[in-house]
């Protein structure tokens, strides 16, 4: 079947042969589309990487995806998307708040980016047809950088454990940040063990994934990425419990091993979720609270409350905002939170209604873990991972296509064209 992996060639979750009239050159574009979500600020790696350098790297992915998804659909045939369409409407508005260039002309520049991410998405929608294509996609475009991380580890692994970061797992080899990895590292956890509970790979396959994946959660110690991990796992598994005796086989061997590990092991899970950090640096969440609370005490005009200061870099004084519906306020405003808000109560609403499926289980843990962690992750108003997952929470959540009428059969005596 073309939803289901070939369990007898081991072939990873995410490597299996795409649906028919699917084009191999879909998932490349849809790599390019991660490599340009990855963003050029983060630690020092091995060999220095300029800034400039890795900006064009990424900026020129997203000018190859657009090229590339163009290319295979020329005729820009596209599929009913409401998830797309609020996304173009939060563009319009970006757009708009930009224009005065109080963010300088940087933010029309990330008004460009954007516009061709969306674009990209647009041309892609074609496939959106409700399978596993676009899951396996992101699982292996994902593990393809985590491919990197983990190269970096073992090559330098002073430079990937670095003490400006508190011995915190980064990129060696590309600049990424913990938060970063872990969040990678916790999507294509989570996805890996709902195709592995829907029989669509082999434990095997799965564990060449997730155990690795899972040891590089550990190294960067994130907290929002695991809380989002499990906290997406559970409501996605409770979305196939009363369908799946899998499920709820796996629910109850999970929770079993929680309990063991909260009593045996508390006090080491503890030193991990608090990292050596005091009670008070914890309570304030390193930091980010007094961010938040200087934005939100900051006077705005009218029109910066409605429509924000336009796209920039999501900081505020010179430090990061680390919160996805602040980080939009200050840059798209109240229109921009408003838009980003009915996007995931969308998306939400919908997956609720469809029936239960592995499909819905994959779109819920995606939404779950997009909307946890945006309380202390930036990204829901700009190019960046969160859309792409959403994007393939959205791929899920489509209709089937209907199928192509049959076509007239040729008249006698007139030669094909092929």
């Amino acid at each position: 079947m073309d939803s289901q992996l070939n369990t007898r060639t081991g072939a990873r979750p995410g490597a299996g042969p795409a649906p028919a009239g699917t084009p191999r050159i879909v998932g490349a574009v849809w790599g390019l589309l991660v490599l340009n979500t990855l963003g050029s600020a983060g630690a020092k790696t091995i060999v220095p990487l300029p800034r400039s350098l890795i900006q064009m790297v990424t900026m020129g992915a997203l000018v190859a995806a657009f090229a590339l998804a163009l290319a295979v659909n020329l005729r820009l045939r596209i599929r009913p998307s409401a998830y797309l369409l609020l996304l173009t409407l939060l563009l319009v508005s970006s757009v708009i708040s930009s224009a005065n260039l109080e963010s300088g002309f940087g933010a029309l520049f990330r008004c460009f980016r954007l516009a061709l991410f969306i674009g990209t998405l647009w041309l892609l929608s074609r496939w959106w047809d409700g399978s596993l294509t676009f899951v396996r996609h992101h699982i292996r475009a994902y593990f393809a950088v985590l491919g990197s991380v983990a190269a970096g580890l073992v090559v330098s692994p002073g430079a990937a454990l670095p003490d400006l970061y508190g011995g915190r797992l980064v990129g060696a080899l590309w600049p990424l940040t913990p938060p970063q990895i872990g969040q990678y590292a916790a999507v294509i956890i989570g996805l890996t063990v709902l195709l592995l509970l829907g029989r669509r790979t082999d434990r095997t396959s799965a564990a060449v994934v997730i155990v690795p994946s899972f040891v590089l959660l550990a190294l960067t110690h994130t907290r929002t990425a695991t809380l989002g991990l499990f906290l997406g796992l559970a409501l996605a598994i409770g979305s196939l419990i009363l369908t799946s005796a899998a499920a709820r086989r796996f629910f109850t061997w999970a929770v079993l091993c929680g309990a063991v590990a909260a009593v045996g092991f508390a006090s080491a899970l503890q030193s991990w979720f608090l990292r050596g950090q005091s009670k008070e640096n914890f309570s304030s969440l390193t930091g980010r609270a007094k961010v938040w609370d200087a934005l939100l005490a900051a006077p705005r005009s009218t029109s910066e409350q409605l429509l924000g200061v336009g796209l920039g870099d999501k900081s505020f004084g010179g430090l990061p905002i680390d919160n996805s519906w602040l980080a939009v306020y200050n840059e798209q405003g109240l229109v921009g939170v408003t838009l980003v808000a009915v996007v995931i109560v969308v998306l939400g609403a919908v997956a609720l209604l469809r029936p239960p499926s592995l499909q819905r289980a994959c779109a819920i843990f995606l939404i779950g873990y997009c909307a946890i962690a945006s309380y202390t992750e930036a990204g829901l108003g700009d190019a960046s991972p969160y859309l792409l997952h959403l994007a393939v929470a959205a791929s899920l959540l489509a209709a089937p296509a209907a199928p192509a009428p049959p076509s007239a059969p040729e008249p006698p005596g007139r030669s094909e064209v092929t």
